[in-house]
């Protein structure tokens, strides 16, 4: 790469000019316009269903533009695909992460660019390691390029995807664009002190978008904020001059309600029967000997470190991995689940973190999906009737608030957030649900959609049911929890009460967490 960096009088490294993209029933971009200067970085930020995704999908040459126009160093610009837009210097840091799990580090980073490193369509390895250790090496990263990606935690994932993201300069001698999209969603907070130390070290030699629901840390990274709403760019802010309120004023278009977790309105369970209890339940080389109870009306937190064996432990409560020995006990029964689907049937759901993978069906609408779990209530016998499937699909839409073109709208086309709406909606509307498992229910949820998301588990709670929660935060677990269970290295490590207004502190459980 060749120039200085951010020198006066150099074009914009990215422009749109009044960009406009409408797909069947929605305006997703309305005549945007949008500039980042090199060596910047520019938070975006948006309710889900914004526009961002589909902006982003422009920068990546996943869509074209219906009108306006893409700039690059000031070259006018029309991608054909995400290669194309690689070529011209953009590189994408993607939310969901696009990683082959199969295969290696040094396989990845140069997929599709192996040039040399590939005769006869058999890989040189030296030569493919050594140029995967240099994009590596620009990120100062320590993962070796001869490592599988499916043995890397997801924080070393993301690594890897800044490396292959920022090898985009290797095909342009302008400075680099890079675009994180959520890069921190499920990221800890120490995780996220190394994200950040390597966008300040890119910003060295690229310009760089940083996309996230997190208002705190856009004003923290970035020079300048752009706020869409339906579609438009409705306002550009320097982090000097706003704060976190008057972004989501921007975004959301009302002021935060007070009380954001409504810890107010958090009932008492004392005297509350057991809804679902675990005794000594062990799977090998994932949790052993993990004991807690859950009462009906009640939050039980679970809070721990990647690999605590918080998310294995939830998935054996769904049935979806067999335990080795322990009880478990649904409305004070014993019972042994041997897949979700027996789960299901005894009264529990659950909402993954992996959405896209577990959440929901894509190519299936948004009315197939909200009913996918239980259609009885849009049932008469073994037969559905149309007009209560309308009615209740168009219920669950305008309660979580889903931004669709309509119910018949294939749920793929959804942006993340709302997609995670439609897999709370599968579950909340059926009558027989007892317990619900949330696996980060609120990750890629814009602030607004978080109050709505903290409003029905208050409602939840009020119905009877009992919630178990894998939070994204330790804020979000201790103030949405009546109790708090902290694991460590597979084992319970502590129990916290968490009663309005004398809950356990951040500090209290990352004590116990390490």
């Amino acid at each position: 790469m060749n120039g200085d960096c951010g020198e006066e009088g150099q074009a914009p490294a990215l422009e749109l000019r009044r960009v406009s993209k409408r797909f069947p029933g929605v305006v997703a971009l309305d005549d945007v316009s949008i500039t980042i200067r090199p060596c910047e970085v520019v938070g975006l930020i948006g309710e889900n269903g914004a526009g961002k995704s589909t902006l982003l999908k422009i920068l990546s040459g996943v869509h074209q533009p219906d009108s306006g126009e893409l700039l690059v160093h000031g070259e006018a610009r029309r991608f054909t695909g995400p290669r194309d837009a690689a070529r011209a210097g953009v590189g994408i840091v993607h939310q969901e992460q696009s990683l082959v799990a199969s295969v290696s580090v040094a396989e990845n980073l140069l997929l599709g660019a192996e040039g040399s490193a590939v005769r006869g369509g058999v890989y040189r390895w030296s030569e493919l390691n050594a140029r995967a250790q240099v994009q590596l090496s620009k990120i100062g990263s320590s993962i070796p390029p001869t490592a599988r990606v499916d043995s890397l935690t997801f924080a070393q994932r993301q690594m890897v995807e800044v490396a292959k993201a920022l090898s985009v300069e290797d095909h342009v001698r302008t400075p680099p664009v890079v675009v994180f999209d959520e890069p921190t969603s499920v990221l800890d907070a120490e995780d996220a002190e190394v994200l950040f130390a390597q966008i300040e070290r890119l910003r060295t030699r690229a310009s760089v978008v940083f996309v996230s629901h997190r208002l705190d840390e856009v004003l923290r990274v970035s020079d300048r904020v752009y706020v869409l709403k339906d579609g438009r760019c409705v306002a550009e802010r320097s982090p000097s001059e706003v704060d976190v309120q008057e972004l989501y004023r921007l975004m959301v278009g009302r002021e935060s309600t007070g009380g954001y977790y409504r810890e107010d309105e958090q009932g008492s369970v004392s005297g509350a029967e057991e809804m679902l209890g675990v005794t000594d339940l062990t799977r090998r080389s994932s949790f052993e000997d993990v004991s807690l109870a859950v009462r009906r009306g009640e939050v039980l937190g679970i809070a721990g470190v990647i690999g605590s064996g918080r998310e294995d432990l939830c998935r054996a409560l769904f049935g979806a991995e067999p335990v080795d020995s322990g009880e478990v006990r649904l409305a004070g029964r014993p019972v042994r689940f041997r897949s979700p689907a027996d789960a299901v049937s005894a009264g529990i759901g659950y909402i993954p973190a992996e959405r896209r993978f577990e959440g929901v069906a894509m190519g299936l609408s948004v009315g197939d999906n909200i009913l996918l779990a239980d259609s009885s209530p849009a049932s008469a016998g073994p037969f559905m009737v149309p007009r209560r499937r309308r009615a209740l699909v168009s219920e669950w839409i305008e309660r979580l608030r889903i931004r669709t073109p309509g119910p018949g709208t294939d749920v793929a086309t959804l942006s993340g957030g709302n997609q995670q709406k439609v897999a709370l909606a599968k579950w909340l509307l059926s009558p027989r649900l007892r317990v619900l498992i949330l696996d980060h229910p609120t990750r890629g949820l814009d602030v607004g959609a978080k109050e709505d998301v903290y409003r029905l588990v208050r409602e939840m709670c009020e119905r009877g049911l009992a919630i178990i929660l894998l939070a994204d935060t330790l804020e979000e677990t201790i103030a949405l929890s009546h109790q708090v269970v902290v694991m460590r290295d597979g084992r319970v490590a502590a129990r916290f009460d968490a009663l309005p207004g004398a809950k356990p502190t951040q500090v209290d459980l990352v004590e116990q967490m390490v």
